[in-house]
């Protein structure tokens, strides 16, 4: 005898939202500038605008990029200008920062272009664990954003969650 495996979850309607799934079709690459400094210590224009001009920028194509600075040098703000413009020309977005912070800014830019109408009356619940770090900020956000749609937002698992908000009935 045979029984038939129900998925409870997938029947309830509980729609989970995974940050980590946002981010996967999003190239992400870090730049460190460290090795256009003079001596390491220090940025001198004329080297650090030719180095700049050599650097293969194609490869950036429609990415996200952290541009830092692992030495702890003073990086003049037109030198990061400089190379958000070269960034610009291959459709990628900068970040001067940690790859952490890219991510930051793609979460934020993915809720804010959800709908949260697209939430009314469901019942939600958003994933906490993963492989990726996502700043508390993100999950706030997001509360704020599409609590006042749904009726209920949960943290956690379909099978193990947290409630968060519940509408009134």
């Amino acid at each position: 005898m045979s029984e038939t495996i129900v998925n409870r979850v997938q029947r309830s309607g509980i729609i989970t939202v995974d940050f980590e799934a946002w981010l996967e079709n999003k190239t992400r690459f870090g730049l460190d500038i460290q090795p256009w400094l003079w001596q390491g210590i220090a940025l001198k224009e004329k080297d650090f605008r030719e180095a700049v001009e050599q650097h293969p920028w194609q490869q950036y194509e429609n990415a996200y990029v952290a541009v830092f600075c692992s030495e702890d040098a003073i990086i003049p703000t037109w030198a990061y200008m400089l190379i958000a413009a070269k960034l610009q020309f291959v459709n990628a977005f900068c970040v001067v920062g940690t790859e952490n912070q890219v991510i930051h800014e793609i979460l934020k830019t993915e809720i804010a272009a959800l709908n949260p109408e697209d939430f009314t009356d469901k019942r939600v619940v958003v994933k906490g664990c993963g492989k990726v770090e996502v700043h508390p900020d993100i999950y706030a956000q997001f509360t704020q954003k599409v609590s006042p749609h749904a009726r209920m937002l949960m943290f956690g698992e379909p099978c193990s969650t947290v409630p968060v908000s519940k509408k009134p009935r």
